[in-house]
């Protein structure tokens, strides 16, 4: 074929995309992505209250609502310190959003491995097998689900946390009865998914040792190699982190040194064809996300196996899957030192400021997701939101391709080329927002 273009709905993602692939000589040459629904949460949002951002941003997503709780009032907390009212969120608060927020990545990373990698690997490889994959999704989900919703009083589209802290106040039987979920989910992930012991796993350090793993994800890696998925899906080898936790530091890496980041130097631009928006850094592209975060960090496990399949499909499915691991370990921690004595709230609910400018960063299961807000007389004047899928799935600009674009190019179908899609964990819900 030469010069022949396809176009493909893609399903089974959080919303639809289309796809319009160009083939030549039998590979891809070019691949244009189109969102075509949008719905328009950031002018709904202007002239409404600052908080009200506190219960309308979580309906941005179903799956990272909490995300972009937190995000919002993260913003408002910045724009309350740069018009001068300084808030020290106390530990307990801290702990607390952490842990909601961990909760919620654990729960998006399971469910992206069970509802989409292994059966789309298994399809593409044909191997299809008889596992209940939803099941598997749905336990380990739903349980670490209720840990979350301990503190969060529910999930989704909880508005739990508020400027200057939480609104809840745990009592120890509501840790008690969250350690319990998180010790039920730890199992579940030693005995299903890796079938070693989380400690065992985390001393993993290099891809030397990756077969001890075994589990789904021994199985997961098991057929990435067999199909070669350590050679493709290769994008610009770059990686960007705006959000500060437990699996980052704020930072980009490129060729492996990690230097500085500048949220000044975000751009976003727009697209023809498709409601979604490009983001730039410096006007290039980044990929975000579970393998940006462990380059970043220099995760050691992360960096061996950039090392040997750069950033290729099996680094990226890997890499998402590790941060399950981390945090659990890092959920238990949470809960075993969490400082129930402490206020909740450093703010009186009288406390408003009325004029300012705020940004929130986070980093939600797909990568970082920026909040910016503007308002004037406690009324919103424009609000501005970036998420992790635009980072990823932005077209061609300045002559460059987009980072999914780019690991898409080259492969010899359709097939190959959704599977590669998908690896980025694709939210049009949130794209379009």
């Amino acid at each position: 074929m030469t010069n022949v273009t396809v176009k493909t709905l893609i399903e089974k993602i959080e919303g639809e995309a289309e796809l319009d692939f160009t083939f030549n000589q039998g590979k891809i040459e070019d691949v244009k992505i189109n969102f075509g629904f949008y719905r328009g949460i950031e002018e709904i949002l202007r002239g409404h209250d600052a908080w009200d951002a506190l219960v309308i941003t979580p309906r941005v997503c179903g799956i990272c609502n909490h995300a972009h709780l937190i995000a919002a009032v993260s913003a408002i907390e910045n724009g309350y310190e740069n018009a001068g009212l300084k808030i020290d969120l106390t530990s307990k608060a801290k702990a607390i959003r952490e842990f909601t927020l961990s909760c919620e990545l654990i729960q998006n990373h399971i469910k992206w491995l069970y509802m989409t990698i292994l059966p789309q690997l298994e399809k593409h490889a044909g191997a299809v097998s008889e596992e209940n994959y939803a099941i598997k999704a749905t336990y380990l989900a739903s349980t670490i689900t209720k840990a979350l919703a301990v503190f969060a009083g529910q999930w989704p589209h909880s508005s739990y946390a508020i400027p200057g802290g939480v609104t809840c106040d745990p009592t120890h039987l509501d840790v008690m009865q969250a350690q319990t979920l998180v010790d039920e989910s730890i199992k579940f992930f030693e005995e299903v998914v890796v079938g070693l012991s989380l400690d065992d796993y985390l001393s993993i350090e290099s891809i030397s040792n990756l077969d001890q793993i075994q589990g789904d994800l021994g199985k997961l890696l098991h057929l990435m190699l067999a199909n070669h998925m350590g050679d493709k899906g290769y994008s610009h080898d770059r990686f960007i982190v705006f959000g500060d936790c437990i699996l980052s530091k704020p930072g980009r890496s490129v060729i492996t040194n990690v230097t500085n980041v500048d949220i000044s130097r975000v751009l976003e631009s727009e697209q023809e064809g498709t409601v979604a928006k490009a983001v730039t850094y410096k006007d290039k592209f980044y990929e975000v996300g579970p393998l940006a975060r462990g380059m970043v960090a220099k995760t050691p496990l992360v960096r061996s196996l950039h090392k040997r399949f750069k950033d290729s499909v099996l680094s990226r499915v890997f890499s998402r899957i590790h941060e399950v691991a981390l945090l659990l370990d890092y959920s238990k921690s949470l809960l075993n030192n969490l400082q129930l004595d402490e206020v909740s709230c450093v703010l009186n609910a009288d406390v408003r400021v009325h004029d300012f400018d705020g940004v929130g960063i986070v980093e939600a299961a797909r990568g970082s997701l920026i909040h910016k807000t503007t308002v004037r007389d406690g009324i919103i004047t424009k609000y501005a939101i970036i998420t992790p899928t635009q980072w990823n799935l932005g077209n061609s600009t300045n002559g460059e391709q987009g980072i999914a674009i780019e690991g898409m190019i080259g492969s010899s179908s359709i097939e190959e080329a959704t599977f590669i899609f998908r690896t980025f964990d694709v939210c049009s819900v949130c794209t379009t927002q």
